[in-house]
């Protein structure tokens, strides 16, 4: 708290604050505001009828939405198709030779990935919106049979709607990235740690009212334990000591000095629990959008033993799809961030060396059996935090109404807020530090 009272008192830093907050304040505010031909009264009661885990299958884009997604809101698609779009253009660096080429090319390269990425997110912005809309027209978006729009719209009531909520996903975008530019940085993790800090409240007087006031204590207990275990670990360093060699460039030595390489234990952050979360749900909306059509859904082997598994968050199928694939993308997200031999190609070039061990694939091999020690203690802690409520729901810990692992309590909104805490807190940090040497300098 020392470093925001340190910062409102700084000029520039306090504009910087203020902006990212009337920003935030709008993006709340469009939240709120119904796309047209939506029936708002009809959603609000639904919305108070309906428990958190009936609503399950769309809990990861109405979570990060802050519950905008149901409500048919301007903003109901949220931040979610930027997120995916930009998992998917890194990804595509492995894949691609071109993006790698563009990675390598420093800011240029930088600027046409993000354009690819606003393209990318446009073209999914349409397909999640034009999803959403058809469940709705079809009755299937908040229950079967649940009439959500209004009863004399037509075709191009239903365009409208998909138009303006894939306007409302760029302008989330938008918003997202002035944050970044303008504000105090962080952009779009500031507007889903947004989105899912205002269900706080809701989540837990539902929890209170549905369970009582022992299983509400618990569950607050469990969500302090929680942050300060997700703090220790986020917070948590392999310091590899780097040592350089002196070296003279005309009449100046450089070098000598001793410093260390910082490995996270959580090198991949929370990128990996929100992909597999995202991933673990599309074969469910997919196969509803294509069934919607039917009065009574197919009985074959895949509406019996996978569909029927993953609309089940309690289910040891689902609780073991949701680990592994936490574990799978963590592995992948940092083989695909994190290159030893390129590190060991840059410490050899500027002279440094690790204590013992020979420059070039000597360090690199090192470097990469201590990332791979690290990795599997930080993916596995990703994966036991992503399914710790599923597996409290299956054991009957919290009841019906409890949220599953969706919950603005659950373990992955947790790791948000907190991951997203401890980042901008940094920033600010670092921004009122840079702040105060330039006024020593003047």
């Amino acid at each position: 708290m020392s470093a925001i009272i340190q910062a409102f008192k700084d000029a520039d830093l306090r504009k910087k604050i203020i902006f990212t907050i009337v920003m935030i304040i709008a993006y709340r505010i469009g939240a709120q505001i119904p796309t047209p031909g939506v029936d708002y009264a009809t959603i609000a009661g639904r919305l108070r009828q309906l428990t958190q885990e009936s609503g399950d299958l769309y809990s990861v884009i109405n979570l990060f939405s802050g519950g905008a997604l149901l409500q048919l809101s301007i903003f109901a698609i949220g931040i979610m198709p930027y997120i995916t779009a930009s998992i998917i253009v890194q990804l595509l660096t492995v894949v691609i030779p071109h993006f790698e080429q563009l990675k390598k090319e420093g800011q240029s390269g930088q600027s046409k990935m993000t354009q690819y990425t606003r393209y990318l997110t446009l073209a999914l912005a349409l397909l999640q919106s034009a999803g959403i809309v058809a469940l709705a027209d079809r009755q299937q978006l908040l229950g079967q049979g649940v009439e959500v729009l209004d009863a004399d719209r037509n075709i191009f009531t239903l365009i409208v709607m998909v138009i303006v909520m894939t306007s409302g996903a760029v302008l989330v975008m938008w918003m997202g990235e002035l944050i970044t530019e303008k504000g105090i940085g962080n952009g779009m993790s500031l507007l889903i740690f947004a989105g899912i800090a205002t269900r706080l409240p809701t989540d837990g007087l539902q929890i209170l009212q549905n369970n009582g006031g022992l299983v509400f204590a618990m569950v607050v207990v469990g969500v302090v334990v929680l942050v300060v275990g997700i703090t220790f670990i986020e917070q948590g360093q392999r310091r590899i000591p780097v040592q350089y060699a002196k070296r003279m460039v005309g009449r100046r030595q450089y070098g000598g000095s001793s410093t260390y390489l910082p490995l996270k234990v959580n090198q991949a952050g929370v990128i990996p629990v929100i992909f597999a979360s995202s991933l673990i749900y599309m074969p469910v909306l997919i196969t509803q959008i294509v069934n919607s059509g039917q009065a009574v859904p197919p009985d074959n082997w895949w509406q019996r033993n996978v569909i029927a598994w993953l609309q089940a968050p309690s289910s040891w199928q689902y609780i073991l799809a949701y680990f592994v694939l936490t574990i799978f993308f963590s592995y992948f997200y940092v083989s695909v961030q994190y290159d030893p031999a390129e590190q060991a190609d840059n410490m050899k070039r500027y002279g440094g060396f690790i204590p013992g061990i020979r420059p070039g694939r000597p360090t690199a091999e090192y470097l990469g059996f201590v990332m791979n020690r690290l990795l599997f203690v930080g993916a596995t802690y990703l994966a036991l935090i992503a399914v710790l409520p599923n597996i409290l729901l299956d054991a009957g810990v919290g009841g019906q109404g409890s949220g599953g692992g969706m919950s603005a309590f659950g373990g992955t909104a947790i790791l948000i807020l907190v991951s997203v805490a401890l980042t901008t807190v940094k920033q600010i940090e670092s921004q009122l530090l840079q702040s105060n040497y330039e006024g020593l300098l003047k």
